[in-house]
């Protein structure tokens, strides 16, 4: 299993950027889904970017494209979302994720149902 723990949220004016951070801890090392996901308030759970290890390849969701960013530091185990002109819609609680052990490119790596662990979330306010 894998332990995530999200920083870096907080409040921020309309146009303005953050950079969340979510600490992971692997027992087992190998090629595996790491992703972001947010939730505001009254809706479901949505994707926001992936990240698979296995080709070093990252996937955004076409509502933060262009304005988003997700990259990892291996050495250090973290994964890093960067947020930039952000919008009001865009203020949500953000989750950090990862999948069980993957051999291959995933086909749908922003699907939920590939993930397994997830953190706690850190609150974005966007006004």
């Amino acid at each position: 299993h894998v332990q995530l723990v999200e920083s870096g949220g907080g409040s921020v004016q309309a146009g303005g950027s953050l950079r969340l951070s979510c600490e992971i801890s692997l027992y087992i090392y190998s090629s595996y889904c790491m992703g972001w996901f947010r939730q505001a308030p009254g809706k479901e759970r949505a994707a926001v970017a992936a990240h698979y290890t296995g080709t070093a390849t990252t996937y955004v969701a076409d509502s933060v494209k262009g304005r988003f960013a997700i990259s990892e530091d291996n050495a250090k185990n973290i994964l890093y979302l960067q947020m930039n002109s952000l919008q009001p819609e865009d203020t949500a609680i953000y989750y950090c994720a990862a999948s069980a052990p993957y051999l291959g490119s995933p086909s749908t790596p922003l699907s939920a149902s590939l993930y397994y662990d997830w953190g706690q979330g850190t609150q974005v306010t966007v006004s």
